[in-house]
């Protein structure tokens, strides 16, 4: 009933921010361990082509500016968002500056007041970034359609036609892919280039960046990028992945963002699984990078 809930939120186009903190599965599983099996559930996890945007706190302390970031983006492009995290980063706890509340960046939302020169209101005209207006309930000559059925374009009337169906789900998929704009690009820590490039998403960051450190320090050609946001990937990953001659892309599962970027980048990339309930040890990410380096 969730999935389908969060499918309702995709159609009407209306911004809502989803955490997930990922346990051990399936079913109640391991409910006390961690796990990052859940992505592939937060990207193809509904019925239809249903795309939603996805972004990953790295640690404790930067859940804060992850859920800044998710509702930034769930208000711009009127979009549900999922905000992924973990039982490691949510058991954890680090040393955190409460910030002055006037200097956070203002996430500005404009509702439309009423509808202009006495037109009728059009729900689903869109602005630059796809997005359509949010109308507040209740607002006089903001009267339109909700719910679950296909909308048409412009006007939000329920509609059955096949080319206007096609054209609201590469609309949709087109305003989820167009957030690639609108996020920074992917740094690299370490060399630009190399033999190869460890790839972390989620609460795997410190053991993966202190293992690419130790390596690193001791003249291995490797390097680290951390992947915040899932979907869409940032528009400079691929360039960073083509400058790499191996991928290696440890996880808390059995290799779901792995399948994601084979299949985006056709890149053969190498797993580092575990699926105990427990996180990585540096070292297990050390000796993985030694191997693929020899």
């Amino acid at each position: 009933m969730k999935t389908e809930a969060i499918g309702l939120a995709v159609m009407t186009e209306l911004p809502l921010v989803i955490i997930n903190v990922q346990r051990g599965g399936p079913s109640t599983g391991l409910p006390t361990k961690t796990e990052q099996a859940d992505l592939l559930q937060a990207m193809f996890g509904r019925n239809g082509e249903c795309p939603v945007p996805v972004i990953a706190a790295r640690s404790p302390a930067d859940c804060f500016d992850a859920a800044q970031e998710a509702w930034r983006i769930a208000t711009r492009f009127m979009t549900p968002v999922f905000l992924l995290s973990d039982g490691y980063i949510a058991n954890g706890a680090e040393p955190w500056k409460v910030p002055d509340i006037e200097s956070l960046p203002q996430i500005a939302v404009k509702h439309p007041q009423g509808s202009e020169n006495g037109d009728v209101f059009q729900p689903y005209a869109r602005d630059e970034r796809l997005a359509r207006p949010w109308a507040l309930p209740g607002t006089p000559g903001l009267m339109h359609r909700i719910g679950g059925l296909e909308k048409q374009d412009i006007t939000g009337n329920v509609n059955y036609e096949a080319e206007n169906h096609q054209h609201m789900v590469d609309l949709r998929a087109r305003k989820v892919a167009g957030i690639a704009k609108d996020i920074p690009l992917q740094e690299v820590e370490g060399p630009a280039s190399g033999k190869l490039l460890v790839m972390s998403w989620g609460g795997t960051y410190g053991a993966c960046a202190t293992a690419v450190q130790q390596v690193h320090s001791r003249g291995g050609s490797v390097a680290h990028v951390h992947l915040r946001y899932l979907n869409p990937f940032p528009a400079n990953l691929g360039e960073i992945i083509r400058r790499f001659e191996k991928v290696l892309i440890p996880e808390l599962n059995r290799g779901q963002l792995r399948t994601l970027i084979r299949a985006e980048f056709l890149v053969d990339a190498v797993g580092l699984n575990k699926v105990q309930g427990k996180p990585f040890a540096i070292k297990e990410v050390v000796e993985k990078i030694k191997e693929l380096l020899n």
